[in-house]
């Protein structure tokens, strides 16, 4: 098995679909509008639209995760990559905000592209690379980030979102065959046996619940989809907002939406190897507290560019976290649990993507947009002092080490 070649091929396909979901995701607002749906209920839409995908990713990502450990993790990318491109292709005829809540409920239950990926990398890379390899796993999720929003918000302000659908499916297909073909599952790790087989997600629950530190991981990757997530079903309504107007507000959107994506690309690399010199936990304390002062500031700028040029700097921050809670999760757990270990990370995550629009929703239609960073940015910079605290100043004090 050429792990290089699984890791690279892997980094291209997750750049692939992260490309497709958010060539969509940002304007989901857009859509609701061309659908029918009267602007004073937008936000409320937005807010439902998008968390009810993660409400049901969040339930069959351990399904998912206990499958990849059953059958193999490579079963669960090409399940994974042809139902999605399948759910977006669908995603391109819907007429009502109804239907279009139904699309995003099937594209729940097709999730799972990421874990898999995660836990096939983490299984073949040699343990010296792992902080590398999440890294380039995370590089790719970011370009597909920077690529996805120029790429969706051009094409739905010549042609319609409609064609971004479509296209998004066709990509999605493409990648399924490139992993059916080039990805190779490590075959010297063996698969649970029979007693774990036959149990149950409670059980992985009763193991994760007795491992501290997985369970504090698993919290902290609720967060970070929390914050990443509250955001953005109003984005490009706040993009409207501060430019005055609805025209062009798709492209513009689109544009600011990678800013963050490009810091992140710029950054992920540093962070992971900065990650492997000098400990994971220092990572998520740099990455949570510079996330959380310029998600902060993001509150003040009066205009398009000024929100872009901190959009870009929270996201030199943000992407670090992700890699080290990842990198952290690989340590804490055996080699056979990996892919429920990935798929109760999955469900954490989408749990926090569930609740993260539902509460931005509710704070934007409330008392405003902007509000919402008034809240998330205290939140991140709290969250880097209590992990500084309890794993880094705690730890000095007792054992005088860093752990991971």
């Amino acid at each position: 098995m050429n792990w290089k070649r699984n890791l690279f091929v892997l980094g291209f396909s997750v750049a692939c679909t992260s490309a497709s979901y958010t060539m969509l995701i940002p304007f989901l607002p857009m859509y609701l509008l061309e659908i029918g749906v009267v602007e004073s209920d937008v936000a409320m839409w937005s807010g439902v639209v998008f968390s009810v995908t993660f409400l049901v990713a969040a339930i069959m990502a351990p399904i998912w995760g206990k499958m990849a450990d059953k059958k193999g993790k490579r079963p669960m990318l090409i399940r994974a990559g042809f139902c999605l491109g399948l759910v977006y292709l669908m995603g391109a005829f819907v007429t009502s905000p109804q239907q279009l809540f139904g699309i995003r409920v099937l594209q729940g239950f097709a999730n799972g592209f990421l874990p898999a990926s995660l836990a096939i990398v983490s299984m073949s890379v040699p343990q010296n690379k792992l902080g590398y390899s999440l890294g380039v796993i995370q590089t790719g999720q970011i370009i597909g980030t920077v690529l996805g929003p120029l790429l969706g918000g051009a094409i739905a302000h010549v042609v319609g979102m409609r064609s971004s659908f479509i296209l998004a499916g066709i990509l999605l297909f493409l990648v399924t065959l490139l992993v059916a073909f080039l990805v190779k599952e490590p075959e010297h790790v063996e698969r649970v046996d029979t007693k774990q087989a036959d149990e149950g997600i409670l059980d992985d629950l009763k193991y994760a619940y007795h491992n501290r530190r997985l369970v504090e991981m698993l919290a902290l990757s609720f967060i970070i989809s929390f914050a990443n997530m509250v955001i953005q079903p109003v984005i490009s309504l706040y993009i409207a907002q501060l430019q005055g107007s609805m025209d062009g507000v798709i492209l513009t959107s689109g544009i600011v939406f990678s800013l963050g994506g490009i810091a992140g690309a710029l950054s992920t690399t540093f962070w992971g190897s900065f990650g492997q010199r000098k400990g994971y936990f220092f990572v998520m304390v740099l990455a949570f507290c510079g996330a959380g002062v310029f998600n902060f500031l993001q509150y003040f700028p009066a205009t398009v560019v000024g929100f872009g040029v901190f959009q870009f700097l929270f996201g030199l921050f943000f992407v670090g976290a992700n890699p080290a809670v990842s990198a952290t999760l690989v340590k804490s757990t055996n080699a056979d649990f990996r892919g429920r270990v990935f798929g109760l990370a999955t469900a954490a995550n989408q749990s926090g993507a569930m609740v993260g629009p539902l509460v931005g929703s509710f704070i934007s239609a409330v008392i405003g947009i902007q509000y919402v960073f008034l809240f998330t940015g205290p939140m991140l910079f709290l969250i880097g002092l209590v992990v500084y605290y309890h794993y880094i100043g705690h730890q000095h004090k007792v054992h005088n080490h860093i752990p991971i």
